[in-house]
């Protein structure tokens, strides 16, 4: 028996947490002849997709695939998306989510995606990556 990935279910949470807290779900998508998605918004082989309740209708998220419906343009078109295709999730506003690769080794996938994170998302959005102020104070 093979292990089921833990993809799906973090794509669900990030989407929950986004919708319970006001904010506004992004999927990162590497676009492969199995992704149905508008030509016209693919830039270097990936497309960022805006995924909340207001954007979207008819959206499912299962284990295999991601789909909706979603206007481009002002044309309604469908969108299917598999779930191995998925790079990343993140919250619009603030950056926080999750970035995903697909190598060989899983545990080195693990290490990689925690250390860019934050950086690989945003520099997908064109954003700078934002310092966070240090926690610690000076004590005289």
């Amino acid at each position: 028996m093979s292990e089921q990935s833990a993809k799906p279910y973090l794509v669900r949470a990030i989407c929950e947490w986004c919708a319970d807290n006001g904010l506004t779900p992004y999927l990162a998508v590497r676009v492969n002849p199995q992704t149905r998605v508008p030509a016209a918004f693919v830039k270097n082989g990936e497309i960022v997709l805006n995924v909340s309740a207001t954007a979207t209708r008819k959206l499912t998220i299962d284990n295999q695939w991601i789909q909706f419906t979603a206007r481009f343009n002002g044309s309604s078109q469908e969108v299917a998306v598999p779930m191995g295709a998925v790079i990343g999730i993140f919250a619009k506003e603030t950056g926080y989510g999750f970035s995903f690769t697909a190598p060989d080794d899983p545990v080195a996938a693990l290490a990689s995606s925690s250390n860019s994170r934050d950086t690989d998302l945003q520099s997908r959005m064109g954003e700078a990556p934002r310092k966070r102020p240090s926690h610690l104070s000076v004590v005289k």
